[in-house]
């Protein structure tokens, strides 16, 4: 069980810390309303990740085998969510004092998850190559190694943004942050809509 949950954070590495949706979207709330502010989304998305990747590991997978048109209608209303998470950032104006700015929520998180087909990509590879038993110990250890791999990345890359955002506190850079931010993140939808 060590050795397994080893490999699996040498496989998950470079996917769990490299730039991609989830990244991008807690860097870029961690840079417009601070650290702290990215929990209850950041809850809620690895909250999501445990239940989704669960049940792919229990044999959710062959239902999205039989229906693959339920896998494109995700990969575009994921997208067409992220688009929409990056107008809010984009219009987000200053750090401090804009009552339009709102930090992503809880259900926010829950969403970008169950919207996000690279999770599921990524799900589905890790299972195809760590789970050699048809055990239900397997499957909660591999769901829980992948999901606290991906809170420790997305915190950090949100501590990233956050400390980043602290030398954008005039109105004029932040209001530049946010928009880089907000940019990217619609970067990072297009990418989602085209792969």
């Amino acid at each position: 069980m060590l050795q397994t949950a080893l490999a699996l954070i040498v496989f998950l590495f470079p996917l769990a810390y490299s730039p991609g949706p989830g990244n991008m979207f807690f860097a870029a709330n961690g840079a417009a309303f601070g650290f702290r502010a990215t929990l209850p989304a950041n809850a809620g998305y690895h909250i999501a990740t445990w239940i989704v990747t669960a049940a792919i590991g229990f044999g959710f997978l062959a239902a999205l085998d039989s229906a693959p048109q339920l896998f494109t209608a995700l990969k575009i209303a994921g997208s067409l969510y992220v688009f929409w998470l990056a107008w809010k950032l984009f219009r987000a104006g200053t750090l401090e004092g804009d009552e339009t700015a709102t930090p992503a929520t809880f259900r926010d998180g829950v969403i970008l998850l169950a919207l996000n087909p690279k999770a599921y990509v990524i799900i589905t590879l890790m299972f195809t190559q760590f789970l050699r038993t048809s055990d239900t110990a397997s499957v909660l250890l591999i769901t829980t190694v992948f999901t606290v791999n991906n809170l420790i990345a997305f915190s950090a890359w949100a501590l990233i943004g956050d400390t980043i955002a602290g030398t954008f506190r005039s109105p004029a850079s932040a209001t530049l942050l946010n928009r880089i931010f907000g940019t990217t993140l619609a970067a990072v939808a297009l990418w989602m809509l085209l792969n």
